[in-house]
């Protein structure tokens, strides 16, 4: 039995304190539609004070002006106290947004406690200052100043690794962080504060609410804060960073892809199968960086089409809680609903579903859709252009490896890529053409710590992970000497 504890107060300033307000978020169990907890729903006041704490810290407190070897060192002790919960965590997050056990843990917190602790180690090295000889023989120093209070504005479906995403650098770069976590997903982000409480940070620099539109709204136009960090669709993404450019706000924006697995000629399938499918259905499909299309040369279509159909019919759609699952359900009914309507676009434009292709029959509760791979897919469809979020692989024929780049450009995303074959030297040739932030060879693993992460066109401004993702939470400052 997974214990799901229920929450009456927020993490602001380093202290749990009531809401401003009387309303609570219902947590909505993906396997039952039973309720399962409940959460402070955050007010506009609330994030007045979150605001506030965090400007405290940066403004006058010792936060900015630590050595960066201490603000380190607690973002070691953060990982650490994030670790020792890091089951019940995973287990909280299953029950939330149906992430499957078998893959939760790994997936969703010892991901983030890697993040956590490749940015303590790319920090260690990452210079804060730097000298230069100036034009006119003066001495320069450039300074990398903290970008100041950051907002943290974080998805439901990986949140803890997202989180860590975003606080990581924030700790580097000595700038204190507002974490705004999803409304499907709040309890799990309050397990983050009692790590947070536990790793014994100062007051205000890391500060967690949970909420929907208005808090998240106002956080981004809130004049006390400086950097928007952002995760999720690109519709938000997109007004997100609008107020942001009206502002002369700084912001990244992370956010959907609709990635191409190419497949060449010479790919192994029976060595590549598993990692293929989770690299197109990992955590049900509800990741912007899965692998969703899958472009086959049309020599060897239908025996893909077959094996696909094969491996992904035999999978075990079920709860989230149960070990034995390989797909879950999805976050909320809204979100079954709206992948029911790709299921039934896809059938209607064409596509043949030579497995599942249909909300689930055998689960009568729970938001449950069939693992699906899609036949005759052409890339003009809507299943080929669309982020869907969920357990749906679309198979696109091409003919020669030029098309086949043609295609996996063909998209207003470019999040990410993979391509496969037996000749790693050519895949990795053939990955160059691909206009994506990140291209997987003969892998499903597309991110990176110590690497950027991020996308072109509509998968978002900026970078994650790597020295790069520091880059995004410091300010340049010159200060230029007496020649």
């Amino acid at each position: 039995m997974v214990d799901i504890p229920s929450r009456d107060r927020i993490y602001i300033g380093g202290e749990w304190i009531p809401s401003t307000g009387t309303g609570m978020i219902e947590v909505i169990s993906p396997n039952t539609e039973e309720v399962i907890g409940h959460a402070p729903d955050a007010t506009t006041a609330d994030v007045d004070s979150a605001v506030a704490a965090a400007r405290l810290a940066i403004d006058e407190g010792p936060w900015p002006n630590m050595a960066k070897a201490e603000r380190i060192d607690a973002l070691r002790r953060l990982s650490a106290a994030v670790m020792e919960r890091g089951q019940q965590m995973a287990d909280v997050i299953s029950a939330e947004n149906g992430s499957p056990a078998k893959w939760s843990f790994a997936g969703q917190i010892l991901s983030a406690t890697m993040a956590l602790d490749a940015f303590a180690d790319i920090g260690s090295e990452y210079p804060l200052v730097t000298e230069r000889v100036g034009g006119l023989g003066q001495t320069v120093k450039v300074r990398k100043a903290p970008v100041g209070v950051v907002a943290g504005i974080v998805p439901w479906n990986i949140p803890i690794f997202i989180m860590a995403l975003k606080i990581g650098p924030a700790f580097v770069s000595g700038s204190p962080i507002v974490i705004k976590a999803s409304p499907e997903t709040p309890l799990d982000a309050y397990l983050l504060a009692d790590a947070a409480e536990a790793a014994d940070l100062p007051p205000g620099v890391l500060n967690v609410i949970a909420g929907d539109r208005d808090p998240s709204d106002h956080l981004v136009r809130h004049p006390g804060v400086d950097k928007v960090a952002f995760t999720g669709s690109t519709a938000t993404g997109r007004h997100i960073g609008a107020i942001c450019g009206e502002q002369l706000k700084r912001c990244s924006l992370e956010l959907g892809g609709k990635s191409a697995a190419i497949l060449l000629e010479d790919v192994d399938l029976d060595a590549k199968m598993s990692d293929l499918i989770d690299s197109g259905l990992l955590n049900n499909g509800q990741g912007c960086g899965v692998q969703s299309r899958i472009l086959a040369p049309r020599s060897r279509y239908n025996e893909i089409v077959d094996a696909l159909a094969d491996r992904v019919g035999s999978m075990v759609l079920g709860d989230s809680l149960d070990p034995d699952t390989d797909v879950g359900p999805l976050v909320s009914r809204r979100q079954r609903d709206r992948v029911a309507g790709f299921l039934a676009d896809g059938k209607a434009e064409g596509a043949r579903a030579v497995t599942g292709g249909s909300v689930s029959s055998e689960h009568p509760r729970g938001w449950f859709v069939e693992p699906t791979v899609f036949a005759d897919v052409d890339n003009s469809m809507r299943i080929a252009r669309e982020e869907i979020f969920g357990p749906v692989l679309s198979v696109i024929p091409y003919e020669g490896e030029d098309e086949a780049i043609e295609i996996a450009n063909d998209s207003d995303y470019g999040l990410c890529g993979s391509v496969w074959s037996a000749d790693a030297e050519h895949a990795s040739d053939l990955a160059t053409r691909v206009r994506t932030g990140c291209v997987a060879i003969n892998t499903g693993v597309i991110v990176d710590w110590h690497s950027p992460f991020g996308g072109f066109g509509d998968s978002g401004i900026g970078r994650e992970m790597g020295p790069e993702g520091i880059d995004e939470f410091v300010e340049y400052q010159s200060i230029i000497g007496e020649p």
